[in-house]
């Protein structure tokens, strides 16, 4: 049986009552909403297949873009006519691709990090980053995204650059992050209300989504976004009028209309069939099909949407998955993910819920301080996570733990890659003790110094010779970093580690000894050993 929304109305009333206001009002209404709106999208968009969506194919045809300023008309010579003037909104604070979140005491970049790179030469380079990537290089990209620094120097305040960073940060699924980059930058133009908008909504805030859509005069809503929100502002009337407007008028057809028409008329539901899952459902559509009932699973649709699991009113299992998903990408830190985790036991087995069962009997033998149980449990621990892609989280909460203790055997060598997966992976690779080659190789690169003798198999003489001096930077990167284009440098060397994970190590050492000269130094160990530890080939 489908959940109903307490709020809901009969269509029939609210036809009623919309016929009263008359026909005549009806068409007057209907023409001064056209003078701002244009023809929406249905609920599905076209893509080339077997590729993920990026947030600009997604996000909701919420409101119009900004309409373009009339040519001026110039006096002609000796008239009497006074000169035209032209007038533009005056922004405050910086302009819109300087807008960031993280300054320059906190990321360590220079304030030119993009520098003399062109824009567009930017945001195809953002755009192309793999973000299946290691995660030390997903952190890295997301505090680049965040980092509050100098525009491009040929920025020319259209504000490009940042909604290409503010698109990356919700393929990411790292929303709160967006949002808070866009509520920097203002959310007086269309094209940023627009992401504002649909990170609002799938963070479940959506009343505040709708008062920030009233009070933009500037914001146009398109008929389904002007819809939904005056129903979720309680105006009834005025959203059964729009609705029959806007499909007299045919800009509202087809699986909107009939979404539309269930999402004010819960009683509509009650004898017709579900509606067919939209293919690719935006943030306004996925928010309606759960008004009317029909709620969507988010593990097909972009991590973004995963988001919206974690509200309070969602189900355990569905917060679970959701919240592995985002720490998969860094948008959530590994605390949330175990808070989770801890909060019931399994309710079955299997999957998410043997790493539940698996957290529950390691917290519990390493609360008991009962040796021989952790050494039992760890191995198994460790298998699942490594499973499901979840090591570096699994190493922020138990590294520390795990190397205060005396672990002998296969439970021995696990805690110490989780060591070497951890935040204090250098001063651990002095603490531990090393009983094999491989543990002496990854403790070589925790110290920076990787030795090449010891080099397991090609990725790993891949690493070393990254380390060595001189750095071999390949001309074309050395060329940007030296040239006033540091961040187009580090795009590119992240991409080159990225492909060289997947077989290309000749692109590992490229990438690596870039990352070394310019000073990113942890972050080029934190990847090695990431190279060394997980599977991440795609």
């Amino acid at each position: 049986m489908r959940t109903r929304r307490p709020e809901g109305r009969a269509i029939g009333a609210i036809a009623a009552a919309a016929a009263r206001v008359g026909a005549r009002a009806a068409l007057v209404g209907a023409l001064c909403l056209t003078t701002a709106l244009a023809p929406t999208a249905g609920l599905r968009a076209e893509t080339a297949p077997g590729k993920p969506l990026s947030a600009i194919q997604w996000l909701s045809n919420s409101v119009t873009r900004p309409v373009a300023p009339k040519p001026v008309q110039p006096v002609p010579p000796g008239s009497a006519l006074p000169a035209p003037v032209s007038t533009s909104v005056l922004r405050k604070g910086p302009a819109l691709d300087a807008v960031g979140l993280l300054p320059v005491k906190t990321t360590g970049f220079p304030r030119d990090l993009w520098g003399k790179t062109p824009t567009d030469t930017l945001v195809r380079l953002i755009r192309g980053e793999d973000l299946n990537t290691l995660p030390a290089l997903q952190k890295l990209f997301t505090e680049m995204m965040l980092a509050e620094v100098d525009a491009p120097d040929d920025s020319s305040g259209s504000g490009k650059l940042l909604l290409a960073r503010v698109d990356r940060l919700l393929d990411l699924g790292a929303l709160d992050q967006a949002q808070a980059l866009l509520s920097q930058a203002g959310t007086d133009r269309p094209d940023i209300f627009r992401r504002w908008f649909d990170v609002a909504l799938l963070l479940g805030d959506e009343t505040r989504a709708c008062t920030e859509m009233k009070a933009q005069p500037d914001v146009a809503p398109t008929f389904p976004a002007r819809i939904f929100c005056l129903a979720r502002n309680g105006d009834w009337n005025a959203a059964a009028l729009t609705l029959q407007t806007a499909k007299a008028l045919g800009f509202v057809k087809g699986e909107m209309a009939e979404l539309l028409q269930r999402f004010l008329d819960p009683a509509a539901e009650e004898d017709a069939d579900p509606l067919p899952p939209p293919q690719r459902p935006s943030p306004l559509v996925f928010r309606m099909m759960e008004a009317i009932g029909e709620p969507m699973s988010t593990n097909t649709l972009p991590v973004a949407f995963a988001q919206a699991d974690l509200r309070e009113n969602i189900g355990w299992k569905s917060q679970l998955d959701a919240a592995e998903r985002l720490a998969r990408t860094g948008a959530i830190p590994a605390s949330r993910l175990w808070l989770l985790y801890r909060q019931h036991q399994p309710a079955a087995s299997g999957g998410v819920w043997d790493r539940v069962a698996r957290v529950h009997v390691l917290d519990d033998a390493l609360r008991r301080g009962n040796l021989g149980a952790v050494e039992m449990a760890l191995p198994e621990a460790w298998k699942s996570f490594r499973e499901a892609e979840l090591e570096v989280p699994f190493a922020q909460i138990y590294a520390e733990k795990l190397a205060k203790l005396r672990l002998g055997g296969r439970a021995g060598q696990v805690a110490f890659d989780v060591a070497m997966l951890s935040r204090d992976y250098e001063a651990l690779s002095k603490k531990l003790p090393i009983s094999t080659r491989r543990e002496a190789f990854l403790a070589s690169i925790a110290r920076g110094q990787p030795d090449a003798a010891l080099a397991p198999n090609s990725m790993g003489s891949a690493i070393a010779a990254a380390f060595a001096s001189p750095a071999p930077v390949p001309q074309s990167l050395a060329d940007l970093a030296d040239n006033q284009q540091l961040g187009a440098a580090i795009l590119e060397a992240m991409s080159r580690i990225t492909d060289g994970a997947k077989g290309d190590v000749g692109g590992v050492t490229a990438g690596l000894a870039l990352l070394l000269k310019v000073g990113l130094v942890d972050v080029a160990r934190r990847s090695a050993l990431q190279l060394m530890l997980l599977d991440r080939r795609g």
